[in-house]
Protein backbone atom coordinates (compact mmCIF):
# COMPACT_ATOMS: atom_id res chain seq x y z
CA UNK A 1 0.00 0.00 0.00
CA UNK A 2 2.84 2.40 0.84
CA UNK A 3 4.49 1.61 -2.48
CA UNK A 4 1.33 2.62 -4.35
CA UNK A 5 1.16 5.92 -2.43
CA UNK A 6 4.80 6.67 -3.22
CA UNK A 7 4.20 6.00 -6.90
CA UNK A 8 1.14 8.28 -6.94
CA UNK A 9 3.01 11.09 -5.19
CA UNK A 10 5.91 10.73 -7.61
CA UNK A 11 3.54 10.79 -10.57
CA UNK A 12 1.83 13.91 -9.22
CA UNK A 13 5.20 15.66 -8.80
CA UNK A 14 6.21 14.78 -12.36
CA UNK A 15 2.92 16.09 -13.76
CA UNK A 16 3.26 19.35 -11.80
CA UNK A 17 6.84 19.89 -12.93
CA UNK A 18 5.96 19.16 -16.56
CA UNK A 19 3.03 21.57 -16.46
CA UNK A 20 5.23 24.25 -14.91
CA UNK A 21 7.97 23.77 -17.54
CA UNK A 22 5.44 23.96 -20.39
CA UNK A 23 3.99 27.17 -18.96
CA UNK A 24 7.44 28.75 -18.54
CA UNK A 25 8.48 27.71 -22.06
CA UNK A 26 5.26 29.07 -23.58
CA UNK A 27 5.66 32.38 -21.76
CA UNK A 28 9.21 32.91 -23.04
CA UNK A 29 9.12 36.07 -25.15
CA UNK A 30 5.35 36.27 -25.04
CA UNK A 31 2.75 38.76 -23.91
CA UNK A 32 0.35 37.81 -21.17
CA UNK A 33 -3.18 39.08 -21.63
CA UNK A 34 -6.38 38.02 -19.89
CA UNK A 35 -4.86 34.79 -18.61
CA UNK A 36 -3.82 33.56 -22.07
CA UNK A 37 -0.17 33.53 -23.08
CA UNK A 38 0.03 34.83 -26.66
CA UNK A 39 3.15 35.52 -28.69
CA UNK A 40 3.59 38.51 -31.01
CA UNK A 41 2.75 36.78 -34.31
CA UNK A 42 3.29 39.89 -36.44
CA UNK A 43 6.80 40.45 -35.12
CA UNK A 44 7.82 36.80 -35.25
CA UNK A 45 6.44 36.39 -38.80
CA UNK A 46 8.15 39.56 -40.05
CA UNK A 47 11.44 38.06 -38.93
CA UNK A 48 10.56 34.64 -40.37
CA UNK A 49 9.55 36.07 -43.77
CA UNK A 50 12.21 38.79 -44.02
CA UNK A 51 14.20 36.99 -46.72
CA UNK A 52 11.26 35.54 -48.63
CA UNK A 53 10.87 36.43 -52.31
CA UNK A 54 7.08 36.57 -51.81
CA UNK A 55 6.88 38.43 -48.51
CA UNK A 56 3.12 39.11 -48.44
CA UNK A 57 2.26 35.48 -49.18
CA UNK A 58 4.75 34.30 -46.56
CA UNK A 59 3.35 36.70 -43.95
CA UNK A 60 -0.23 35.61 -44.61
CA UNK A 61 0.63 31.92 -44.23
CA UNK A 62 2.89 32.50 -41.24
CA UNK A 63 0.31 34.59 -39.37
CA UNK A 64 -2.36 31.97 -40.04
CA UNK A 65 -0.13 29.21 -38.67
CA UNK A 66 0.99 31.32 -35.72
CA UNK A 67 -2.57 32.12 -34.70
CA UNK A 68 -3.39 28.39 -34.67
CA UNK A 69 -0.24 27.19 -32.93
CA UNK A 70 0.92 30.24 -30.96
CA UNK A 71 4.41 29.36 -32.11
CA UNK A 72 6.81 30.37 -34.92
CA UNK A 73 10.17 28.61 -35.37
CA UNK A 74 13.22 30.87 -35.06
CA UNK A 75 15.19 31.96 -38.10
CA UNK A 76 14.13 32.60 -41.67
CA UNK A 77 13.77 28.93 -42.68
CA UNK A 78 13.86 25.44 -41.21
CA UNK A 79 13.83 24.74 -37.46
CA UNK A 80 10.35 23.20 -37.78
CA UNK A 81 11.24 20.64 -35.11
CA UNK A 82 11.08 23.44 -32.52
CA UNK A 83 7.37 23.99 -33.21
CA UNK A 84 5.68 20.66 -34.07
CA UNK A 85 2.19 22.17 -34.49
CA UNK A 86 3.53 24.73 -36.98
CA UNK A 87 5.28 21.97 -38.90
CA UNK A 88 2.23 19.70 -39.07
CA UNK A 89 -0.19 22.07 -40.86
CA UNK A 90 -0.55 21.15 -44.53
CA UNK A 91 -2.46 22.43 -47.55
CA UNK A 92 -5.19 20.46 -49.27
CA UNK A 93 -2.51 19.17 -51.63
CA UNK A 94 -0.48 17.74 -48.75
CA UNK A 95 2.33 20.33 -48.88
CA UNK A 96 3.53 22.18 -45.78
CA UNK A 97 1.51 25.37 -45.35
CA UNK A 98 3.71 27.18 -42.88
CA UNK A 99 6.90 28.85 -44.17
Amino acid sequence: MASLRCQLVLLLIIVCLTTYELHVHAADGAKVGEGVVKIDCDGKCKGRCSKSSRTKLCLRACNSCCSRCNCVPPGTAGNHHLCPCYASITTRGGRLKCP
